[in-house]
């Protein structure tokens, strides 16, 4: 049997319940929802990290972030870190990634917090200031950072990139993407090219959310529709030139992630009146964690900063309207991935194409009145969808209820290849859950997070560590003596925290016990020994 083809779509920030074929009563998602009925839904996936550029390290390495190095965005994704893609090419796939990468950082910027320095001691010299000699800087590093992407000759990506042999990059999101991108757009419409950037997005009356506004130029040329187009291309472009060659490709979309400019019809699609809210919105439970009093305490004294990245809170009718354009950022996706899987159909390749839909991670989206990200392990943040059509499966249309996470995806995808594992891979092939109906091997899920810098209610950088199973989520925070314990069968909206409740000590205790095990089972393996000593 031929090896398998791979369209890995990924999307930015989308929690799994932001799907019609994860419930959504709401959101119409009809190609998502077909990639579903085709295959498999996981209702219990988790990311090993609920921020992009570790989360998204863990999808490529199969490794969990205090392995492979990526703790928090800001810190590029080694090179001497094996990633699957890698192993896929070495084997003869063509390999291609159009959109979104951020496995290397986005900007220039300085770093924005440090630790004070100790006083009364010599400092160290700039080759000794880091615990590694390698700080991932210089050339190889600089694949995504801002430059003139309209130059001439085009800026260009090193190849191969993590495995990648053709990469076509957006940085950033929304109505702030550059990239490749920036190329396509002028190369199809000058005037148009002229229009983009927040400084050209236009704020609709009635619209006072934070960080919405309405692109000027059309659908057809909004960033979502270039990554479906150069998919698109890219596999006209391989069945006419290695028909033969089996391929892997991400197709990854910037959206729906902050901020939040649907164009034109897709920022009307859903009406913010459409929208339910949480029941958590209204009842916050603001002393559970620091954080999550300090965000409500800025909204009511206005000293919130709500403009880009961060933590804050919002009111009612602002919720409402970053979900309808949420929705609608979502809808067009959707009608992106359409156009995707019909050139499969027309090139005769979903035959033998494994298709895999998933998110980097969740959103709170008015989750305990919060919005975007943050060391608040919410299971809105935490909890991604992923789906799996495989054309040679058994069943398809089915869903499991298993325990899973974005740790698991490179083991599948080599496996179903027909691959074995590298040392130092982590988590489990999940093929076995979805054609022979095995339970997970994973007891439960570990989601590590360290801050970049101070949150609201803290004055140094932050780690958290979760352990979520089946009905439980425990949460401990550093520096902090009272974490969080959540019965997700009585509360699935974890606004009873039972972390001081006498009855569930014993529960507590147990939790903890097995984050401390699955910590350990967790440790790595790599590199291997290179001589009996």
């Amino acid at each position: 049997m031929a090896a398998p083809n791979f369209l890995f779509i990924i999307t930015d920030q989308q929690r799994a319940d932001h799907l019609g074929c994860y419930g959504n009563q709401v959101l119409r998602t009809p190609h998502i929802d077909g990639i579903a009925k085709r295959g498999w839904c996981f209702d219990r996936f988790f990311v090993a990290n609920p921020i992009c550029m570790p989360n998204r390290a863990t999808i490529m390495t199969g490794r969990m972030p205090s392995l492979h190095g990526v703790r928090h965005n800001g810190i590029p994704l080694s090179l001497q870190q094996t990633t699957f893609v890698e192993r896929l090419r070495a084997e003869g796939y063509a390999t291609g990634l159009i959109g979104k990468s951020h496995l290397q950082n986005f900007t220039r910027q300085p770093v924005s917090f440090k630790a004070a320095p100790a006083m009364g001691l010599k400092p160290p010299p700039p080759e000794f200031t880091d615990a590694w000699h390698d700080l991932l800087e210089g050339d190889d590093y600089n694949s995504e950072q801002p430059v003139d992407w309209l130059s001439e000759p085009a800026p260009g990506v090193k190849l191969p990139f993590y495995g990648f042999d053709h990469v076509e990059l957006c940085t950033w999101h929304g109505d702030m993407v550059q990239g490749h991108y920036l190329r396509w757009l002028r190369d199809k419409d000058p005037a148009a090219l002229a229009r983009w950037g927040p400084e050209h997005s236009e704020h609709v009356p009635g619209y006072n959310a934070p960080q919405a506004r309405r692109p000027r130029i059309p659908a057809k040329l909004y960033p979502s529709h270039f990554v479906a187009e150069r998919t698109a291309q890219w596999l006209h472009d391989h069945a006419r030139t290695a028909p033969d060659k089996p391929f892997f490709l991400q197709c990854s979309f910037p959206d729906p992630h902050h901020p939040f400019t649907p164009p034109a019809p897709y920022w009307d699609m859903y009406s913010p009146d459409q929208i339910t809210l949480p029941p958590s919105f209204y009842n916050p439970s603001i002393g559970q964690v620091p954080l999550l009093g300090e965000a409500h305490a800025a909204l009511a004294n206005g000293t919130a900063k709500r403009d880009w990245v961060g933590e804050y809170t919002v009111h009612e009718h602002e919720a409402r309207q970053i979900t309808a354009l949420t929705y609608g950022m979502i809808g067009l996706i959707d009608d992106c991935v359409g156009r995707v899987l019909a050139t499969l159909d027309e090139l005769n390749l979903a035959r033998n194409t494994v298709v895999v839909f998933t998110s980097d991670h969740g959103d709170w989206m008015a989750d305990h009145g919060m919005m975007q990200k943050g060391p608040l392990h919410y299971r809105g943040l935490i909890r991604v969808p992923f789906v799996w059509s495989d054309p040679q499966a058994k069943a398809c249309n089915s869903r499991t209820h298993e325990l899973a996470g974005t740790l698991d995806i490179a083991r599948t995808i080599l496996e179903r290849a027909g691959l074995a594992p590298h040392n130092g891979l982590q988590g489990q092939a999940l093929g076995n859950i979805m054609e022979g109906g095995a339970s997970s091997k994973h007891d439960g899920m570990l989601i590590e997070q360290t801050t970049q810098r101070p949150v609201p209610g803290f004055d140094h950088a932050v780690r958290v560590r979760t352990f979520v199973d089946q009905r439980w989520r425990v949460t401990l925070w550093s520096g902090v003596e009272r974490g969080e314990l959540y019965d997700l069968d009585s509360d699935p909206y974890e606004q009873t925290n039972l972390w001081d409740d006498p009855a569930s000590k014993d529960q507590k205790a147990e939790m903890i016990r097995r984050m401390l095990v699955r910590s350990i089972d967790l440790q790595d393996w790599a590199p291997m020994q290179t001589q009996q000593a």
